[in-house]
This record gives C-alpha cells, sequence and structure tokens, in this order.
C-alpha cells in the first residue's frame, strides 16, 4: 500500500517537472500592450473592425505602426483615442455612421405575385428565385439582418414586413451590411440630429418596369439629377444614389420626385411660403386713397349747400325789393 502511495507521488513530481521545462521552453512572450488595449476595446467581437474578435484586433493594434486607418466602430474616436494614448500612436478621427435600408416596399406598395414555402432564411431565398414579388432587387423580409445584429438595434415591422433600425442603438458593426444577401442595406455618416436624404430603392429596371412591381420604386426620370446643384446625385443603371459626402442637404430632390423614393429623416417640416409682403401695403395704400376721396366728397358737400343757402337769400331779397317798389308806387 506504502509503495502505491510513493510511486503515485513520484509520477505527479515527475509529471509537473516535465510540464514545467516544457512551458519553459515553449513559452510565449505576449507584449503586456496588448491586453493592456484589450482591456481598452469595447468587447464586443463584431468583427465590425475586420478582425475577428477585440483580442486580435488589440494585437494588430500594438504590432502595426501606422494605425490612422483603423478604426473601433463599436467604441467609436473615443475608444481609439485611449487606445492612442496607450500605445503612443496617432490615429485619425472618423465621423460616425448609421445603417440605412435602401427598400420601402412594404406589402402595401409592391404585392405579392409568388408565396415562398422554403426555409425562412435571405441567403437560401436568393439562390432560388428572385422573391415573391415581382422586384427582385427588393427586401425579402426574411429578418437574417435582425438575427445579425447582437446589438438589437433592428426589428422587422409587422405591417410593412421590412426591417427597421434602432439609430440609437446602432453601432455601426456592419454585421447587417454582411449579412444582406440583397444588399440593400448602406453605412451612411450620422450627421448632426441624424439627417439624412437617400434613394430608398435599388430597382435597376427600367421606368415602367420598376413602378409596375413597386409604387414607391425609382423609375429612373433624372428629375432630382438635374435639379440637384452641387452633382450629389449619380444617376447608373437606372437607379438614382445620393453621394453622402457631396450631399449638402438642401431637400431640393425631395419634393420632385415622382414616386416619393427619395427619403428624408429627422427634417422639421417644410415651411409653407408666406404671401408677398409688399401685396398687403398696396392694398392700404389703395383703400387709404379711396378713403381720403370720400373725405374731400365729404367736405365738398357742405360748401354746396352753403352756396344753395345763399343764392336763395339772394333772390329773396330781390323779390321783397320788387315788392316794397310796387308798394311805394300804389301809395
Amino acid at each position: 500500500m506504502l509503495y502505491s502511495v510513493l510511486l503515485l507521488v513520484m509520477l505527479g513530481v515527475f509529471a509537473a517537472l516535465i510540464l514545467y521545462f516544457v512551458s519553459k521552453k515553449f513559452y510565449v512572450y505576449e507584449d503586456p500592450l496588448i491586453e493592456e488595449v484589450e482591456d481598452v476595446l469595447p468587447a464586443a467581437n463584431c468583427a465590425g473592425c475586420g478582425f475577428p474578435g477585440c483580442k486580435a484586433f488589440a494585437e494588430s493594434l500594438v504590432k502595426t505602426e501606422d494605425i490612422s486607418e483603423m478604426f473601433c466602430p463599436v467604441g467609436g474616436n473615443d475608444t481609439m483615442k485611449a487606445v492612442a494614448n496607450i500605445l503612443g500612436k496617432e490615429v485619425s478621427e472618423q465621423a460616425p455612421t448609421v445603417a440605412v435600408v435602401r427598400c420601402q416596399g412594404g406589402c402595401d406598395v409592391r404585392p405579392k405575385t409568388s408565396e415562398f414555402q422554403g426555409p425562412l432564411s435571405c441567403s437560401i431565398s436568393t439562390l432560388l428565385y428572385g422573391g415573391e414579388t415581382d422586384c427582385e432587387y427588393g427586401c425579402l423580409g426574411m429578418g437574417e439582418c435582425v438575427d445579425a445584429c447582437d446589438f438589437d438595434a433592428m426589428y422587422m415591422d409587422e405591417k410593412t414586413g421590412l426591417p427597421v433600425v434602432d439609430t440609437d442603438k446602432c453601432t455601426s458593426c456592419g454585421a447587417c451590411v454582411k449579412a444582406c444577401p440583397k444588399d440593400i442595406i448602406e453605412m451612411r455618416p450620422k450627421k448632426k440630429r441624424d439627417l439624412k436624404i437617400f434613394v430608398s430603392c435599388m430597382n435597376q429596371d427600367k421606368g415602367g418596369i420598376a413602378r409596375k412591381a413597386c409604387s414607391v420604386a425609382c423609375i429612373g426620370c433624372n428629375k432630382c439629377f438635374d435639379i440637384c446643384p452641387k452633382d450629389a446625385i449619380k444617376m447608373e443603371n437606372m437607379l438614382a444614389y445620393i453621394d453622402p459626402d457631396l450631399c449638402t442637404l438642401c431637400r431640393k430632390c425631395v419634393p420632385i420626385c415622382p414616386t416619393d423614393s427619395i427619403i428624408e429623416t429627422n427634417f422639421p417640416p417644410p415651411k409653407v411660403k408666406k404671401e408677398d409682403a409688399k401685396k398687403p401695403v398696396k392694398k392700404v395704400k389703395k383703400v387709404a386713397k379711396e378713403k381720403s376721396d370720400d373725405v374731400v366728397v365729404a367736405k365738398e358737400k357742405p360748401t354746396v349747400k352753403k352756396e344753395a343757402k345763399t343764392a336763395t337769400e339772394k333772390v329773396e331779397a330781390v323779390v321783397e325789393s320788387i315788392t316794397l317798389e310796387k308798394t311805394e308806387n300804389n301809395a
């Protein structure tokens, strides 16, 4: 019994010595800055930075000399500034972005012409056919982008059957963009007060075909292209696209779109044009002139009465003098 116990102890000690020497022999040095940088990162592991996780991103940040082009969309500029302070490197500040769904073809404007009875997956449906409507470019409405979002920033609208982005929760990780097989989700700059103007359509068919499939489809009429003062709108494949870097948010293209395919978000309602301020002034002047004429007429009337009264008195005086003369002659 004692022999067995001693044997087990000796085997344990021997195994421990082997593990110790192996660990020293194959020890891999890790820069302590990697762990420090990783602690600053948001630990979302969303792959929005282009790396499989925050650990890999931290390693790349430490090993790369120029990190100006590297960016964590979830942490944003504040996180990158903290990383720069740790590593003593420079980073470039980037404008925040937000996901935008470039399709508004809900059930009320894009009627279904078929029914898909396979697995409820956008990727599988895209491989088999174009969709349940005549628009093969629009959203399939199966929510694969919503499933890909780890931040609950997207949900499916029950009325329209389309995904909706909650801009307050969106972290710009880009997971929904990668998940969409139709490429209808785009990352656009999140400007002041989240003001955006974009063409919410991806249909590249000719105008008549596109309008028949969806009543709010872009028909490629070039009206928005012609009215844009900054050349921010491009026409390609019968489809208009608004460049967010060139767009000044003037909103001239929105009311001119015949199908309402251009969307504006978070703008105040347009101001109603007031009547020209000069017109009431002219009316007032005219009214004032009429009133002044009335005053003149009113002033003239008493003068006429006075003249008439004087003439009557003269006639009466003449008659009275004639009467007196006749009386004197008779006497």
